[in-house]
């Protein structure tokens, strides 16, 4: 399902893998509890937000501080970066979010875009529109 994406090259990712990760935040930011699982695009292709944190676990770049915030607010315990400036790489912050993801959708259910989608395959249902012959035979009775 992610073989569209960029590739990663020796643990670096292009801006265009870096942005579809900030915006894969922010819809997770976003995302209302019992909801289904908040997808993103990427070149015309949906996904959900999951992928995009899976595909970027081997990242080793460090995240901008402004995306840091999105993942810091999420954990129960403080961050604390080895570094002076507490950074985080893409890795840790795809690991944490890959977490609260799956268990997001363990509290609620399916809550994917396979479940939204299930929702709009089935036919609706509709009640017959009664024949010329039931109309008559039905105020016959009346």
């Amino acid at each position: 399902m992610t073989n569209f994406l960029p590739a990663l090259h020796e643990g670096h990712a292009p801006i265009t893998l870096q942005t579809l990760f900030k915006d894969a935040l922010e819809a997770y930011d976003d995302w209302e509890e019992g909801m289904p699982e908040p997808i993103v695009s990427f070149e015309d292709k949906v996904l959900p937000v999951s992928a995009v944190f899976e595909w970027m676990r081997p990242c080793t770049d460090l995240m901008p501080a402004n995306m840091i915030g999105i993942v810091t607010d999420r954990l129960t315990k403080p961050w604390s970066g080895a570094g002076p400036l507490d950074a985080m790489t893409f890795s840790t912050a795809a690991r944490v979010m890959s977490i609260l993801v799956r268990r997001r959708l363990r509290r609620f259910g399916r809550g994917s875009i396979e479940a939204f989608a299930d929702r709009f395959s089935h036919p609706m249902h509709s009640v017959p529109s009664p024949s010329p012959d039931s109309a008559g035979s039905r105020s016959a009775r009346l």
